[in-house]
């Protein structure tokens, strides 16, 4: 069918706009005009437009068969023919989404089309390591490539817009959206957030093979108190700004075209009535032009929030903070031309967000060719192709995290025979982790035991399940010691449920679940010499004190993926070495929490050489020190790393300093290193903490090879937020470069003001 063809199925309004417009815009790959020239357009077709037909492209329904959370129920038919529904959640495939759209566009007054989004957060069938694995890789391009070929299978089964990344900075292990995020760091999230735009959106939204990102959750959910979900967030505005807010700016930096609203309070007024954050800073001070969608009936949530009186006053709060689409509420839906009529809402407000919703769906192509992600045969090639699937393997491997590698107990010796327990072992459910979009949890996924399955022969392998994941029944523990017996090492695969993390998963308990530690010490005890490799399968830090002491090697996965168990295996085998550092801290204990590298000092701070100095800011049970630090992880072989060397002692405000170290590889194998650059303000006007990272960089050397990393340090890198404003002061800096955050400086340099 050619475009007129296509047309004459169109109301007659809208094909008057299309004719005009067609010479503007290509089904194919090809780059729009400016971004003035569709606001042009975009206005035209609002000027068609009725007020009802405008505030329902602010409304967003869930199709029924996939929920996300609670369930408000609509006539999502009605609404969608009467040409009242902008966009939907959770409609997928290209045959589901054409024919929903095909009522949008052909049974509607003006035929605007539908926007479909979707939580395509680590991948939409082929699934790779939670982000929080992902993260742990510190590469840059590997972060690109998993959003890439998620934003390829995604749009070719009808979706438009993906709710990612999720870029909340997180340090408590018990909040369990914690492993859809980044990390504990400022620079680092930031940079990871830049590749995932990148890789969602491309260059070009006309481009097939795009789709929207979404920066969420706006701004500070990470921080909810008590590590609970959706709880309450208090900070100062320096904390905010300094820590919180950076991963979003950068993400509009990046391009980003939409935002989402935080479920929690900040400072006491709920994020999605907050106009703080979203009217003074994220559209006047920064100059956002995309849209905000809220999260899951947030603006009903409002009411529970004790800050809205009723859902009506709650669809006044959100508008006026210039809140676009109402995702799941129906509160826009019920009230907004009401309160238009009652002169309690501006229409302005309603058309602007009419607007910025329009603009997002021309820059996507679909005033042009509606149908253009719904393409059946391009769904067949696309999805799980080969090299995705490679892709996936490979960044399991580079996402593992090595955390302790007594006497070399990896990698192993296919020679060897195996024994293989834990509950985790033959998994294939929750091996692709929370968020696993459309993922398939039984026939595509790879277990542990079916990677291992491809270096060592049957008779290597020896298999005992042990116990359950959360389970009092340790009645296979006679059987595991049994299989033990009859080999020369242990792997151990055990962790936590895939329910266990993820939104609604709070833990106040963040050990290994049931008696999977108590399998571990029986094992221990009937073999004191025998080595035995923990593999950990969780969505967050866990305590692993016990098991630290229990076990040789420790190898944290994550979640690794639908290729899990293959890139899993390449690391125990040496087929790739490990490379993976950690983006979060690991705690002692839970008590210790929150903990994280970046902290700031006290007037009492202890000392390396008197850790248990009384009258100090420590513990009388515990060290200050976690168990395995920001920017920790092992290799295969070993490197060292010379002394810092800097272009020059004193800088100004607008110089570049040059900071180099050269690191060698000491050991048997050639490796990957991440290399870690480090600076602290000492004296600030506002207290600065004891060390931030600001930049890094993964080398590759072959074994007895040197080379020598450069990092430019500028203003950029010095500047903090103090009472709202950037500043830049003089004063004297530490810094390192190291593979670790677990360092002391030995390093100054002074900036003087122009």
């Amino acid at each position: 069918m050619n475009d007129y063809q296509k047309m004459r199925k169109i109301p007659i309004t809208l094909v008057v706009l299309l004719i005009l417009f067609n010479c503007l815009y290509s089904c194919a790959d090809k780059t729009y005009n400016s971004e003035t020239d569709i606001y042009r357009k975009v206005d035209s077709i609002m000027s068609l437009m009725t007020l009802n037909e405008k505030i329902g492209q602010t409304i967003m329904y869930s199709g029924d068969w996939n929920k996300t959370g609670p369930y408000v129920t609509s006539d999502n038919m009605k609404l969608l023919k009467e040409g009242n529904l902008g966009s939907m959640l959770n409609v997928y495939t290209s045959k589901g989404t054409k024919e929903l759209q095909k009522i949008a566009v052909e049974e509607t007054r003006l035929g605007i089309p539908l926007l479909f989004g979707y939580d395509v957060i680590h991948g939409f069938k082929t699934i790779f390591p939670i982000n929080l694995g992902i993260a742990s890789s510190w590469d840059l391009s590997d972060v690109e490539e998993v959003a890439r070929i998620s934003a390829e299978e995604a749009s070719a089964s009808g979706v438009h817009w993906t709710f990612a990344p999720m870029i909340d900075i997180a340090r408590d292990p018990r909040w369990g959206r914690i492993s859809e995020g980044s990390g504990e760091d400022v620079y680092l999230t930031s940079e990871i957030t830049k590749s995932y735009v990148k890789g969602f959106q491309g260059d070009n939204l006309a481009h097939l093979n795009t789709i929207l990102a979404c920066a969420k959750h706006f701004v500070g959910y990470g921080a909810a108190q008590a590590g609970r979900d959706y709880h309450t967030v208090n900070m100062g505005d320096n904390e905010l700004r300094n820590v919180y807010m950076p991963p979003f700016k950068a993400a509009i930096d990046s391009g980003v075209e939409t935002f989402m609203t935080a479920f929690n309070e900040l400072n006491g007024v709920p994020a999605t009535a907050n106009q703080y954050i979203f009217k003074d800073i994220l559209r006047d001070e920064w100059g956002f032009n995309g849209f905000v969608v809220t999260d899951y009936t947030a603006i009903n949530e409002l009411v529970s929030h004790g800050y809205a009186k009723n859902e009506k006053h709650a669809t006044e709060l959100a508008i006026n903070s210039a809140i676009d689409i109402d995702m799941m509420s129906g509160a826009y839906r019920r009230f907004l031309k009401e309160l238009v009529s009652e002169g309690k809402v501006d229409e302005k407000l309603v058309n602007e967000a009419c607007r910025r919703i329009l603009v997002a769906k021309f820059k996507l192509g679909l005033f042009d060719d509606p149908y253009r992600y719904s393409n059946e045969q391009r769904e067949k090639e696309i999805i799980y192709r080969p090299e995705f699937l490679e892709s996936a393997r490979k960044i399991a491997s580079k996402s593992s995290v090595l955390l302790k590698n007594s006497d070399e107990a990896l990698p192993l010796d296919k020679k060897q025979t195996i024994a293989l327990i834990g509950p985790l072992v033959k998994d294939k459910k929750n091996i692709l982790g929370n968020w696993a979009a459309a993922g398939d949890r039984n026939g595509k996924a790879i277990s542990i035991f079916q990677g291992i399955k491809e270096y060592l022969d049957d008779k290597n392998i020896l298999f005992a399940k042990g116990c359950d994941i959360d389970s009092n029944d340790s009645s296979g523990f006679s059987k595991a010691i049994q299989v033990v017996g009859k080999s020369d090492k242990v792997i151990m695969v055990l962790g936590e449920d895939y329910n266990m993390s993820g939104e609604a998963a709070s833990r106040t308990n963040i050990k290994l679940p049931g008696i999977q530690t108590d399998l571990i010490k029986a094992i221990r005890d009937e073999f004191p010499d025998k080595k035995i490799i923990l593999i950990l399968m969780n969505g967050r830090p866990l305590d692993l004190t016990i098991e630290d002491s229990l076990v040789d090697t420790i190898l944290e996965i994550w979640y690794p993926g639908t290729s899990g168990g293959l890139g899993v295996a390449d690391i125990l085998f040496g087929k790739y070495n490990p490379s993976a550092k950690l983006p979060i801290t690991f705690p002692r204990n839970l008590g210790q929490v929150p903990i994280y590298y970046n902290v700031k000092n006290t007037g009492r701070p202890i000392s390396i050489e008197n850790p248990t100095e009384d009258y100090k800011s420590n513990y009388i049970d515990s060290p200050n020190t976690p168990l395995y630090p920001f920017g920790h992880g092992l290799s295969y072989t070993t490197f060292k790393y010379s002394e810092i060397e800097l272009s020059k002692e004193n800088i100004s405000e607008t110089e570049v300093l040059l900071a180099s170290s050269t690191i060698t590889n000491t050991g048997d194998y050639d490796g990957h290193e991440v290399a870690q650059l480090y600076i602290h303000d000492k004296v600030g006007s506002i207290t600065r903490p004891v060390k931030e990272l600001k930049g890094f960089k993964k080398i590759f050397l072959k074994k007895g090879e040197s080379k020598t990393v450069t990092f430019e340090i500028n203003s950029d890198n010095l500047k903090f937020y103090n009472n709202g404003k950037l500043t830049i002061e003089s004063g004297e800096f530490e810094i390192a470069i190291s593979g670790t955050s677990d360092f002391e400086f030995n390093k100054t340099f002074n900036l003087t003001l122009n």
